[in-house]
Formats: C-alpha cells, structure tokens, sequence
C-alpha cells in the first residue's frame, strides 16, 4: 500500500491544483518513483489511499496497466491520517502482510529488501517491520530506538520511521474503518509488546513534505536537512537480491 491522500499544505502552490503525489522529483511524479520499483521487483497490486484532489490523481495514474501492474484505490471523502488511511484500505488486502510506503519520500532503499521479515510476520512472530534512518537535530523524528537483537523498541538512542515497513494485515483489520486516526500509537503498543523489528538504511532518504525539499531534489536550492540523507553505506546493499514478490499483496 501506498499512503496518498496528504494534502500537502506546505507544499504549495505545486498542491493548489496538483495532488502531492504527482508533485515531480527528479524527472517523475513522487508516487511514480514507487511504483516503478515496486513492479521493479515483482510486485502485481499495488492499492493507493487518496483525498484530496484524488480524481486528479486516479486520471493521471489509471489502472496502473501502463506500469505493469493493478492499482486499487481507497477513496477518503477527508483524509484519514495514516492508520484511519490503513484501516480503510484494509478491505482491499489479499495476503497476510503488506508493504506500507508513503508517497511523499524519496529514497534510494532497495524494496526487494522487505520481502526478508515476511514469514515472521506470517507466522504470527511479529507484527511489523520497520525500516529506521538517522534522526537529524531539529527536524521531525527519533520515534523509536533499534536494539541489538534487531527489535525496535522505545529506549535509546532515538531513530526516525523511514515511512517504509511490512505490516501484519490480521493487526491492521482490528483497526476501525472510517474513522480519523494515526498510526504511531499502535506502532508504539507494538513495540513494547517487543513485536516490531526494524533495521537502518543509510543510504538516501528525503521525507518531501515542504516546496524546499522539492527545490532541493531538483537541484535548484541547497539540500534540506532531513533523516537519510548520509549518503551511502556499503551494509545497506545487502539481502533481497533476486527475491521475487509476485503475488504480494501492498
């Protein structure tokens, strides 16, 4: 699944007419980047939340056959923040995990990489995966703490939700449809629960919430500080090679 139905106030003018989604980085629409590397790697479906300028939206993308895949979309008559957005959506999952993605990041973090904590997911050992980066002085973030044993958790020291992860369908179905919540209070009952793992990427990853960040993508201003952005790190290109996710439900 991927989260779209923001509104992007910070973003304007680019959103006065332009769903965020479609706000172009780097030569494509934010949400375009996705799904190339989601059929990139396999995948089939893909179901897309939307609101705000969400016929706009359905128009430019369609049914996703000129990417080469399904896309389904969950329509909010007002944005339900992220777990009313899940929640929602959750009637249109067909498999025991999904991938969860917010349109409104650029990253260069390889997807094939989720496919790894699937089967504990599956198998009832954990509820969801999180994928962290750097927390950065001053900017949004430093949600949760990555422990030694590879378990996120709510000690210390601090790292920033990268807005990519897996989560388990069964937890996300319990959730109330249709109603207006966010997500991170139940990622926080998870994780004391000691039933989320995570792990860091170091590489890329810009969260494009304001019209700077957009400028900076594009090259014309100075880069905004923002969690991810270190650089590449020689660790993060590891497993997921050569995985195929076809049938995977996001």
């Amino acid at each position: 699944m991927i989260l779209a139905a923001g509104r992007g106030e910070r973003m304007r003018p680019l959103t006065d007419t332009l769903p965020k989604p479609l706000v172009v980085v780097r030569g494509a629409p934010l949400v375009e980047h996705h799904i190339g590397k989601l059929v990139a790697i396999g995948i089939e479906r893909i179901v897309i939340n939307a609101s705000y300028l969400a016929d706009v939206l359905m128009a430019t993308l369609g049914d996703g056959s000129r990417f080469g895949c399904e896309l389904i979309y969950s329509l909010e008559a007002e944005p339900l923040e992220s777990g009313g957005g899940v929640a929602t959506a959750s009637r249109h999952f067909q498999s025991r995990v999904i991938a969860l993605i917010s349109a409104d990041i650029y990253s260069d973090f390889d997807y094939a990489r989720l496919v790894r904590p699937v089967a504990a997911i599956e198998n009832a050992h954990t509820k969801a995966h999180f994928i962290m980066v750097p927390s950065v002085a001053g900017v949004p973030g430093g949600e949760f703490a990555l422990d030694a044993d590879g378990f996120v958790s709510l000690g210390k020291p601090r790292l920033t939700l990268a807005s990519i992860g897996c989560l388990s369908v069964a937890e996300c179905q319990k959730w109330p449809k249709d109603q207006r919540f966010a997500l991170l209070p139940s990622y926080k009952q998870w994780a004391s629960e000691h039933a989320v793992t995570g792990e860091m990427h170091f590489g890329q990853r810009v969260n494009v919430t304001a019209f700077a960040d957009v400028e900076a993508l594009n090259g014309r201003t100075k880069p905004h500080p923002n969690p991810g952005a270190l650089g590449d790190n020689p660790v993060a290109a590891q497993a997921g090679e050569g995985v195929n996710l076809t049938g995977v439900t996001l």
